[in-house]
């Protein structure tokens, strides 16, 4: 398989969970919706459905990290990185870095690190605390070391990228 090859199976897959985020979204907005109405209406809230908002607006942020990455769309200081002086060559070489020395070894790092959050809370059955509140904690918690794995995915699609067009343009 080639580099080629391999980026557009990564890009495909952040390009699917973008698009599942935003039916997620959608799927949120009718919750809210819905549960608000039923409070202003007839004073009735419910506990599942209040955690259930913030479980998938988790999961939105979560799984649609590596979406945003993908379409340059993150977080990023560019008082530098989108200044005229810079070269799209310099601009490339920035980006490899950066994914290489910084965001993958953070994605690694958050996905170790909660593994065992996850797998303690699979093993307990733990759920909300809260009465009325949503079982299987666990299958939320499961979400970060995935949208880590997915956002690491993407990273080492953008750096491929990245190399890619540096070895073209020497």
């Amino acid at each position: 398989m080639t580099l080629k090859n391999i980026i557009h199976w990564i890009d495909i897959i952040s390009e699917w969970t973008g698009h599942l985020t935003a039916w997620l979204i959608l799927f949120m907005v009718v919750i809210i919706v819905y549960q608000a109405s039923m409070v202003a209406l007839f004073s009735i809230g419910s506990v599942a459905l209040q955690e259930l908002q913030w479980h998938i607006f988790a999961v939105v942020f979560l799984v649609g990290s590596a979406y945003t990455l993908k379409h340059d769309e993150h977080v990023r200081v560019d008082i530098i990185y989108k200044s005229h002086w810079l070269t799209d060559r310099q601009r490339a070489w920035i980006d490899l870095f950066g994914g290489l020395f910084f965001l993958l070894p953070f994605c690694v790092l958050i996905i170790i690190a909660s593994w065992p959050f996850v797998y303690n809370a699979f093993i307990s059955a733990e759920g909300s605390p809260d009465p009325g509140g949503l079982p299987y904690r666990f299958l939320l918690k499961a979400a970060i070391p995935l949208g880590f794995l997915l956002l690491m995915l993407q990273g080492i699609a953008n750096s491929l990228k990245n190399l890619v067009y540096l070895l073209e343009k020497k």
